[in-house]
């Protein structure tokens, strides 16, 4: 591996030129920071990280930690932060918890110990549902910085990106209702999590508001044990007025379009669907699915720039939320004309 003196000895310059013309100093002249260059990239010289993290206490590595990199969600975060943080001059390590509260701590404690500046994480489901967030409480009280997203904790003091999951769920449900749909179902896998509840939250209030609407809501929770399909071709069975959908997590809204054509169900018609997120499949399917969707790739480059300014000292004690705006994208499961206003 070539280092700086041996440049230095090719250029016949000091060692401190060399470092002060590859960071471009304006102490080095044009021609000579274009001569060091030229040769360090002949020699392909690569700067020390581990002597340029002694020298600076900072590793210029963010550790990430998502709970499912098979969710694409979480992938399109991921690839976000990647972004992001190159742009920025940090890399990033990534840790995958599995939804494992014990996997989660351990990322924490092998990263924790020096390798990173800070972390960006999305807590996995066995921390959020056995509310244990110790760890991270521990990590925080020893200064490194954590920036929570999506699934966040609200007694854990720190920097947060997400989105309004309660107001997408609200503004979903009542555009079904300005559709004149009058027998609205909420479909969810993820009722145990922050999200879940505060999506299944916005689509009740969104009914409750609504004066002329009189049946019961309907929530269809299905866990891990269960069929999927099974379970809303039984609903689509049992509930043959169902006339809207909501699917507040990403594979429920796709299941409930197939059943419904495999039914005869004319959608958008008689049936208006909307998923959540912008899972890749979701513009794919026929007729194509309206979603909500939550702007993943904006999350993780949002999270790397909270995370960075905390870094910077840009704020000092008092944390930050920021939040991403969704939107509900129209394709063909909803009516394409404008529904009605209230």
């Amino acid at each position: 591996m070539v280092t700086l003196k041996q440049l230095a000895e090719k250029l016949n310059v000091s060692v401190s030129t060399v470092s002060k013309a590859l960071h471009e100093s304006d102490e080095i002249s044009k021609e000579t920071i274009e001569r060091v260059k030229t040769l360090a990239k002949q020699l392909n010289y690569q700067p020390n990280k581990v002597a340029i993290s002694l020298k600076s206490n900072k590793t210029h590595t963010i550790g990430v930690i998502i709970p499912n990199i098979l969710n694409h969600f979480f992938a399109k975060v991921l690839y976000g932060i990647e972004e992001e943080a190159t742009k920025n001059g940090y890399d990033i390590i990534i840790c995958i918890s599995n939804e494992s509260n014990a996997k989660e701590l351990q990322s924490l404690e092998v990263l924790g110990n020096g390798s990173v500046d800070g972390f960006i994480m999305s807590i996995a489901e066995e921390t959020q549902v056995q509310n244990q967030t110790q760890h991270i409480e521990s990590i925080l009280q020893h200064d490194l910085p954590v920036v929570m997203f999506d699934r966040v904790s609200d007694t854990i003091d720190c920097d947060k990106v997400i989105i309004d999951d309660f107001g997408a769920a609200y503004e979903a449900t009542q555009y079904l209702l300005r559709e004149g749909r009058k027998h609205i179902v909420l479909l969810s896998d993820i009722e145990e999590l922050s999200v879940g509840k505060l999506r299944v939250n916005g689509y009740l209030q969104a009914l409750h508001e609504d004066a002329s609407y009189a049946n019961e809501p309907i929530i269809l929770h299905i866990d891990n044990t269960q069929n999927v399909e099974e379970s809303i071709e039984t609903l689509l069975q049992d509930n043959p007025t169902i006339d809207g959908i909501l699917s507040i997590d990403n594979t429920t809204g796709v299941v409930a379009l197939h059943k419904a054509i495999k039914r005869g169900i004319n959608v958008p018609k008689d049936l208006s669907i909307i998923g959540f997120s912008d899972e890749n499949v979701l513009p794919f399917t026929d007729p194509k699915l309206s979603t909500i969707s939550q702007h993943a790739i904006g999350i993780g480059k949002a999270s790397v720039n909270l995370l960075i300014d905390r870094l910077s000292k840009k704020y000092n004690t008092e944390t930050v939320t920021k939040t991403i705006k969704t939107n509900l994208i129209h394709r063909s499961t909803t009516n394409q004309e404008h529904p009605k206003p209230f």
